[in-house]
């Protein structure tokens, strides 16, 4: 069994220097690094995300809401690096148990998220052995900045079949986005894509000119998805709603109903306009070591233990 920790050795060298690199980024631009607990009395109520139940409480899918909570308690500036749980994925780019670098920032929006996810790679880059760039499934990657701003409507035109409204109207976006879209995005050149279906962004908040859009973006870097950020919604009575809209349909889909997660919901008026971003450090690993699956990049996988 020791086999395969031998093996990636140098990737597990690779990944302690990521980790490393993240902190002195965010403790540069004097981000207070924190830490929440990962047990949870109730989870956010969003869409496919499955959490694991334990002794009545839940393991947490995303420390979103404790941060939140400490964002509303006057803590402008954030970041953590913390283990979050999804039940039910599991593949070459899922576990469930990974590993999540989650910050978020008063006073900002996903366009400053954006900017900031260009410094972050620029940092972390520099802070490794990475002599001939970032190559990944046969192709070299430019990540100097410009990034490519690519919103959702126009990926759906320049690669899909389908139209983002058509795609939503079938019921067909995720799987639209999921292999028809992903997989062409940030082959050369990171993409970042925006403005997502408002349906689809239950935390998000709405885009001022456009409501049916939500502020939020993706990052993707040679057809991986690595984070997911947005301008956050602040309206109580409207986080309320949606999540009683998710619960309700989780219910009339047989999914697990969690409870309505009150005290963050009791805070949320407290909460400055903020942005926040989730990105998946196993993926980003995967990234920087050319890595086909994200067993390549963890030192122990479910089935090992």
């Amino acid at each position: 069994m020791i086999d395969r920790q031998q093996q990636i050795t140098k990737n597990l060298v690779l990944r302690s220097k990521v980790f490393q690199a993240v902190r002195d980024f965010f403790t540069q631009h004097h981000f207070l690094e924190i830490d929440t607990p990962i047990r949870i009395p109730a989870p956010a109520p969003e869409p496919f995300l499955a959490a694991h139940p334990t002794g009545g409480w839940y393991l947490q899918t995303s420390p979103e809401l404790c941060m939140k909570r400490l964002l509303a308690a006057g803590y402008p500036e954030i970041f953590q690096i913390c283990k979050c749980f999804r039940r039910e994925e599991r593949g070459n780019r899922h576990l469930e148990e990974f590993t999540m670098l989650e910050w978020y920032e008063a006073d900002a929006t996903y366009h400053d998220l954006m900017d900031r996810c260009e410094s972050l790679f620029q940092f972390i880059c520099g802070k490794l052995p990475l002599d001939d760039g970032i190559r990944y499934r046969g192709h070299r990657i430019d990540i100097a900045p410009p990034w490519e701003r690519l919103s959702v409507a126009d990926a759906f035109i320049r690669f899909s079949s389908l139209t983002m409204k058509e795609a939503i109207k079938t019921d067909k976006f995720d799987e639209t986005i999921a292999f028809e879209i992903e997989p062409r995005l940030g082959i050369a050149k990171p993409v970042l894509l925006f403005d997502y279906p408002a349906v689809t962004c239950p935390l998000a908040a709405p885009c001022p000119d456009l409501p049916h859009l939500a502020q939020r973006f993706e990052l993707y870097i040679g057809g991986l998805e690595l984070c997911n950020g947005f301008t956050e919604l602040t309206d109580p009575d409207e986080q309320r709603k949606r999540f009683t809209e998710e619960l309700a349909r989780r219910q009339n889909t047989g999914q697990d109903v969690y409870p309505m997660p009150k005290k963050f919901l009791d805070d949320l008026h407290l909460m400055p306009e903020a942005a926040g971003n989730a990105l998946g450090l196993d993926r980003l690993i995967m990234l920087f070591a050319g890595a086909e699956s994200i067993d390549e990049v963890v030192a122990f996988t479910p089935e090992e233990l």
